[in-house]
């Protein structure tokens, strides 16, 4: 077992986390990876008071150390949910996508509640704004991460954000692993853990759809692009310095970089659009992955990727220890 402040913090085996992924990271997968021993989060993303019933209240009664994740922008849009997200006892809450104030007030409410925060970051000084906030533990996003993104690589911005908590609290990397190499190369950097996306997304416990899969399964990190187009359609107001990865379809063909005549046309395509995704229509469809794309090739279950991904980190780890030799 490879022990780290975030596994002592949580009091879990292992140090993966399961990406809280809208439309993909519900209960069944949530517990998933926290029986195999990781930390399993429920994607609440933009706040559904009938998901938070069904998917945060069945992870609750498996127990162990589970959470709930939750894109601060949108829950002050919709008034109540909060509440029922904290009603449900999470023992860790997962926050991102929030602007300085909103950190501190869904950090303070958090943790009023008992629960370990976990704030998610893209760059130094939104890393010190969360530390500030009384964050338990930063997720160092870089930007290969899939869906919703900034800019700064993940090699770089994890030492950065080590160098400014100063061991203060556990550090994750996030964007860009998806197996053992990337895990013990993350904590060759100092990070105290990795969370995955694209891998857990690409697992039996996983929502996401038979299309989402097959087209993910096939597709390669040189089909990736980023774009605005799902969130303009879908009328979400993101900032604008996030970008969406996702694999390239014909509406992100049609789209990317038309956002002002998408948003003046939503009212006409957005119904149309709406169908083309219930009917699991992958070339209109998000199909948001990260640039381990070429890494991730079959769908497994959740508990063997959390296993192998620890089992191949150990064993790297031994060989380079092994490979250190005495200075004479």
């Amino acid at each position: 077992m490879i022990s780290t402040k975030l596994t002592e913090l949580l009091g879990i085996d292992h140090p993966i986390v399961s990406a809280p992924m809208g439309g993909v990271s519900g209960a069944r997968l949530a517990t998933a990876v926290t029986r195999a021993g990781g930390l399993g989060l429920v994607g609440v993303s933009y706040g559904d008071a009938a998901f938070i019933d069904e998917h945060v209240a069945a992870t609750a009664e498996q127990g162990g150390v589970w959470g709930v994740g939750c894109v601060m922008f949108t829950f002050d849009e919709r008034p109540g949910l909060w509440d029922k997200v904290l009603g449900y006892a999470p023992p860790v809450i997962a926050l991102s996508f929030g602007d300085a104030d909103q950190v501190r007030r869904y950090v303070g409410s958090a943790a009023e509640s008992g629960a370990q925060v976990v704030v998610q970051v893209h760059d130094t000084g939104q890393a010190a704004v969360a530390l500030q906030a009384g964050a338990s533990v930063l997720v160092a996003q870089g930007a290969e991460a899939g869906g919703h993104h900034k800019t700064q690589a993940t090699l770089p911005l994890v030492p950065a954000v080590l160098d400014l908590t100063q061991g203060a609290v556990p550090v994750v990397a996030a964007g860009g692993f998806a197996d053992g190499r990337g895990l013990a190369a993350a904590l060759a950097l100092g990070a105290d853990g990795v969370m995955m996306g694209t891998r857990f997304a690409l697992t039996e416990e996983s929502m996401g759809t038979a299309g989402f899969k097959a087209a993910l399964v096939s597709g390669a990190t040189t089909d990736l692009v980023n774009t605005r187009s799902f969130d303009v359609v879908r009328g979400i107001p993101w900032d604008e310095m996030y970008t969406a990865r996702s694999v390239s379809n014909a509406f992100t063909r049609a789209w990317t970089g038309r956002d002002a005549e998408l948003a003046g046309r939503r009212a006409e395509i957005e119904p149309e659009w709406t169908a083309a995704v219930g009917r699991d229509d992958t070339g209109q469809r998000a199909l948001f992955a990260g640039e381990v794309l070429d890494l991730v090739d079959e769908v497994r279950s959740a508990g063997s990727v959390v296993h192998d991904t620890v089992g191949e980190a150990e064993t790297i780890l031994r060989r380079l220890a092994g490979s250190i030799t005495p200075a004479r």
